[in-house]
C-alpha cells in the first residue's frame, strides 16, 4: 500500500476513529521532537563547550535546563495543535488567555517565581548537579535542575523536590577547600606536652596517608577546659566533601594510638558510696 492509498484510508474512516488517529500521530511527533531535541542539545553542549573553559558540571546544568523549556514548549504546541484538530478554535482561546491570564495571574504567581528563581541559579551559579549544598531545610546531592523545581538526594537516599522559589539561602559544601576539625578531650591526670606530641605524630601519618588534605592537619593546643577534661584542637583543611572522611580517619588513628600508650579519654563516671558496708568494713 503506498502513501496515496494509506491517505485514502484514513479519510474513508469514521470521523471519531480519524480524530484519534491525528490525536496519537500528534503525540507521537512530540515525543519525537522532544527526543531529537535532547539529542541536539546535547551534542551541542558535547561540542560547542568542550573546548571552553567551563565546569562540566555547570554545562549539565544549563543542558537539563535546556530540555526542561523544550519539554514545556513542545507539550504546548501540541496542545493547541491537538486543540485545532478537534475543530476548537485556538485564536478565540488564545484571545481569551490575555484576559483570563489578569484572573489566574495572583494564583500562578509562584510559579512565574519558581521559573525566575530557576533562572537566576543557574545562570548566577549557586551550584550545580552533582554539589552538595543545604537549602530550603534540606541537604543533600543536586540531582536534577529543571525549569521549576531542583531535586535533592540526602545521605538516606531520600529525594527532595524543591520550588526553585524557596531556594532564598544556599550553603554549597563543594566550593573551595574546606575544614576539618577535631576535638579531642584528654584527663586533667594525662601530660599535656607529651600527648600534644603524640596528636602532633598522629596528625603526620594522617597526613602522609592522604591526597585529599590541603593543608595540615595541625595540633592547635588547649581550645577549652570541661568540667573533667581539657579539650585539644585538630584542624585542616581538605579538598570539597572530603572533610568528614578525614575527621573520621584522625579520630580512629587517635583512638588506637591512645590505646597504645595508655592515654585516658575522660568519660563519666559514677561513684556510690554504701555507708552501710563502709561502716562495717571498717
Amino acid at each position: 500500500m503506498n502513501f496515496q492509498s494509506m491517505l485514502r484510508v484514513i479519510y474513508e474512516l469514521p470521523e471519531v476513529y480519524r480524530y484519534i488517529f491525528k490525536a496519537l500521530i500528534i503525540l507521537i511527533s512530540a515525543a519525537a521532537a522532544i527526543k531529537a531535541g535532547a539529542s541536539v542539545i546535547d551534542r551541542l553542549f558535547a561540542m560547542k563547550f568542550k573546548r571552553l573553559p567551563v565546569d562540566e558540571s555547570r554545562m549539565k546544568t544549563l543542558a537539563g535546563l535546556l530540555k526542561s523549556v523544550l519539554r514545556y514548549t513542545v507539550y504546548l504546541i501540541a496542545a493547541v495543535v491537538m486543540l485545532d484538530t478537534f475543530g476548537v478554535k485556538t485564536s478565540s482561546i488564545i484571545a481569551a488567555a490575555g484576559i483570563g491570564g489578569l484572573a489566574i495571574g495572583f494564583g500562578a504567581q509562584s510559579l512565574v517565581k519558581d521559573v525566575i528563581s530557576g533562572f537566576f541559579i543557574i545562570f548566577e551559579n549557586y551550584f550545580q548537579i552533582g554539589d552538595y549544598v543545604e537549602t530550603a531545610g534540606v541537604s543533600g546531592v543536586v540531582e536534577e535542575m529543571g525549569l521549576r523545581t531542583t531535586k535533592l538526594r540526602d545521605f538516606g537516599g531520600q529525594i527532595h523536590i524543591i520550588p526553585n522559589g524557596e531556594i532564598t539561602r544556599v550553603t554549597n559544601y563543594s566550593r573551595g577547600n574546606l575544614r576539618a576539625l577535631v576535638n579531642v578531650r584528654i584527663s586533667y591526670e594525662e601530660d599535656l606536652n607529651r600527648v600534644i606530641e603524640i596528636l602532633e605524630e598522629v596528625a603526620e601519618e594522617v597526613r602522609q596517608k592522604r591526597n585529599d588534605i590541603v593543608e595540615g592537619p595541625t595540633v592547635l593546643g588547649v581550645s577549652d577546659f570541661g568540667p573533667s577534661e581539657a579539650v585539644i584542637t585538630i584542624w585542616a583543611r581538605t579538598l570539597p566533601m572530603q572533610q568528614w572522611s578525614v575527621e573520621r580517619e584522625l579520630r580512629k588513628a587517635i583512638k588506637e594510638r591512645f590505646d597504645r600508650e595508655g592515654i585516658e579519654i575522660p568519660y563519666p563516671k559514677m561513684i556510690v558510696i554504701d555507708e552501710k558496708n563502709k561502716g562495717a568494713k571498717n
